[in-house]
C-alpha cells in the first residue's frame, strides 16, 4: 500500500535538517519503502517541510515506519501527517 508523509518543519530549523539529511537519506535507502520524496520550498526557496510516497502494509505500519525517520528523531517536524494514497496519474515515470 501506499501513503504520503506530509510534514512542515519547525521555526528555524534549517540547520537541524541539514544536520540529520545524510541520515534520513541513509533511512530512506535502507528501508527500500520510499517511491518519491523531496522537501517543499518556502518563498526563499529554502527547505520547509517534507512530502514522501512510501511503501508499507498498513498505516499502523506506515506510522511506525515516519516515527523511525532520522528527521522525526530529531524533532525536526512541527506537524507531520500520513494519508494512504493511490497512484492514478504518472506521466514522470515513478515506479509507483
Amino acid at each position: 500500500m501506499l501513503f504520503v508523509l506530509i510534514a512542515k518543519d519547525k521555526p528555524d530549523s534549517l540547520a537541524l535538517r541539514m544536520a540529520t539529511r545524510e541520515a534520513h537519506f541513509a533511512f530512506a535507502q535502507e528501508t527500500g519503502a520510499v517511491k518519491l520524496g523531496g522537501p517543499f520550498l518556502g518563498p526563499d526557496g529554502g527547505m520547509i517541510g517534507s512530502m514522501i510516497v512510501f511503501e508499507a502494509d498498513d498505516l499502523d505500519a506506515a506510522k511506525a515506519w515516519a516515527a523511525r525517520d532520522p528527521y522525526a528523531k530529531a524533532g525536526l517536524f512541527a506537524a507531520a501527517e500520513i494519508r494512504p494514497w493511490k497512484a492514478t496519474f504518472n506521466t514522470c515515470g515513478a515506479q509507483l
